[in-house]
């Protein structure tokens, strides 16, 4: 039987999210998936449908969730081992009220010094083996840097550094790894998030298209 995806995706429109949701769906469906695609919050808050599928994926930068829609994906996710993935804003800069989803999904955006268009590297973290990251080498990035406020239990599989020459912003002083790709556990289910995403053209980069569809399938409900 075909493993089952839920995308939804909307909000705001500056990060692609009906053509980041197509990408998720084309890479899902290669991967032998049955993909339901809705431009509703509405789809998290039928109980009923969202119990029935293995993965959950969030296109949906800012915004704002009610009870009612967040309450189903929580659920699944902890009680029901359903997985959940997601990139970019669409993820980790989706409810910036909600706190429980910032708790969910591992992260929250903050900043992004130097705007689109800069350029840094995504290194692999060494330390952890995984086989979402395995075999894939450091690349680099032209876009924008997301600096993040991150839960300390993610297990991070790739980070980048600040600061970054010539990208100008406060956040820029202290020199850090950020983690840009990870994974957690929420209760039963498995959390992939990837700080990559600002646009398509970023996740088609070969070494990240391929870590986004090993993190999809990675996250789904065995």
């Amino acid at each position: 039987m075909a493993k089952q995806a839920l995308i939804v995706w909307g909000g705001w429109d500056g990060h692609e999210p009906q053509n980041i949701a197509a990408l998720f769906e084309e890479i899902l469906i290669a991967e032998g998936f049955e993909v339901e695609v809705a431009d509703s919050l509405d789809a998290f808050a039928d109980e009923e449908k969202v119990f029935s599928k293995d993965l959950l994926v969030p296109v949906w930068t800012m915004g704002e969730i009610s009870g009612a829609q967040i309450g189903p994906v929580l659920k699944a996710v902890a009680e029901h081992g359903i997985g959940l993935a997601g990139c970019h804003g669409g993820m980790c800069d989706a409810f910036r009220s909600n706190t429980e989803w910032q708790f969910l999904t591992g992260s929250q955006f903050v900043s992004h010094p130097g705007n689109d268009g800069t350029r840094y590297p995504i290194v692999i973290n060494r330390e952890i083996s995984s086989p979402i990251t395995e075999g894939i080498a450091d690349f680099e990035v032209a876009s924008e840097q997301y600096y993040l406020h991150v839960d300390p239990g993610v297990r991070v599989l790739a980070y980048t550094t600040f600061p970054t020459p010539g990208a100008d912003g406060p956040h820029t002083e202290n020199p850090c790894r950020m983690p840009q790709i990870y994974t957690k556990k929420y209760g039963k289910g498995n959390v992939f998030y990837t700080a990559l995403g600002h646009q398509r053209n970023v996740l088609e980069i070969p070494e990240q298209k391929e870590i986004l569809r090993r993190g999809l399938v990675w996250a789904t409900r065995a």
